[in-house]
């Protein structure tokens, strides 16, 4: 019996999909494997059981997935399975910095009470008026899943859609699957000054934190709307400050406010919901489950935040072993120990990743616990797993 351990409510649509042989268990030293969602890990200490950690969303900076690689404790996340939820959020967003949508329904909770309310609302709502998101045009930075569809979402709206990624090569070789008309540019300089409304979209890492700043909002056009749905500390406060008050920045929408923007005038924060609605948990839930799965199961990585991704299939010879290992890892000492003691090999797929590399051997006759021992002695290895 498999054990998985939940350090956040996960969705029962997702728990149900797990095999007849698995069970959720409430000790966290009897676990296979983890499900998390917003808990941080980062003062965890994981017992040795513990194979794989799945977040039940895309964003994994609550898990110490670099130290966990180290430990040989593969860390998953689920992109693109919240995508649609987000996208629909950050359409909210835009429309509640167009329109004053907030402010209206404050003045009239405010004077609900009037007994003219329908005369004095006519005269008030001219201060809530805005304007429209037709024919303006979007900035998305990182096209990714989210991205991808919230450019196709904009451009349905009838706005002119501007794109960059990182990786741009990447997303322009699948382009077709974007708006037609859609402009694709290759730094964010070229995307800042052409956009009334820009879209941050990418992961928090060292070399986007603090990427919205002053120089970048130097670039910017007067009055731009800043539609950060993915990190705070992808933007600058300080410097969103100094904008906001010079009205660079018309408004900054954010679905991760914090102790400065949520205090902050011209600032329309939100609590966090751009993956909360049920379908996204529900979908989050089922696909780290399935990682979970086909991992311990056979050996498969899917949408690994610390190693390389592999998928062998299921096995279908006699024995099946997994070998994760630090990347200067000597392969020709590897085949030689297989074949020292007397194993056929059918199957030998390595992959390599930000230092660690990760193998599956297929073998015809049965892989023993000498084999196992003799290949886990070796320098550099750091898990090896018999599988079948």
């Amino acid at each position: 019996m498999r054990t998985i351990h939940c350090l956040n409510p996960i969705s029962k649509v997702g728990l149900d999909t797990l095999p007849k042989n698995y069970q959720i268990t409430t000790e966290l030293q009897k676990a296979d494997a983890i499900l998390v969602r917003s808990a941080s890990m980062h003062e965890m200490v994981l017992p040795e059981s513990v194979l794989a950690v799945a977040r039940a969303g895309a964003g994994f900076n609550n898990i110490p997935f670099e130290n966990l690689a180290k430990q040989g404790v593969v860390v998953f996340n689920t992109p693109g399975a919240n995508a649609n939820a987000v996208k629909e959020l950050i359409i909210a967003g835009m429309l509640l910095a167009s329109r004053d949508i907030y402010g209206g329904i404050q003045w009239l909770n405010n004077n609900k009470t009037d007994d003219q309310i329908a005369k004095t609302v006519e005269k008030a709502k001219a201060q809530f008026g805005g304007t429209e998101i037709f024919n303006k045009t979007i900035g998305i930075i990182g096209l990714g899943a989210i991205g991808k569809l919230l450019a196709r979402a904009c451009s349905a709206l009838g706005m002119k859609v501007i794109g960059t990624d990182a990786f741009l090569d990447s997303v322009l070789a699948v382009k077709d699957t974007l708006p037609s008309d859609m402009v694709f540019v290759k730094t964010n300089a070229e995307l800042y000054p052409k956009c009334d409304f820009i879209s941050v979209n990418v992961p928090l890492m060292p070399e986007t934190k603090y990427m919205i700043n002053k120089a970048a909002f130097s670039q910017m056009k007067d009055g731009v709307v800043l539609l950060n749905f993915a990190r705070d500390l992808l933007v600058n406060d300080d410097d969103l400050k100094e904008a906001i008050q010079s009205k660079k920045v018309r408004k900054y929408v954010t679905d991760f406010p914090n102790n400065q923007t949520a205090q902050m005038e011209g600032v329309i924060a939100i609590p966090h919901l751009g993956a909360s609605t049920e379908e996204a948990e529900d979908n989050c839930a089922v696909m780290a489950i399935h990682q979970i799965v086909e991992y311990i199961e056979n050996g498969n990585i899917i949408n690994s935040v610390n190693y390389p991704n592999l998928n062998a299939g299921t096995p279908k010879r006699k024995s099946r072993l997994s070998m994760i290992y630090e990347m200067d890892k000597n392969f020709v000492e590897l085949a030689k120990k297989i074949a020292e003691c007397g194993n056929k090999v059918i199957q030998f797929i390595h992959v390599e990743k930000n230092g660690f590399g990760y193998a599956i051997i297929d073998c015809d006759h049965e892989i023993d616990h000498i084999t196992v021992d003799a290949i886990n002695n070796l320098a550099g290895m750091i898990k090896v797993r018999k599988i079948k």
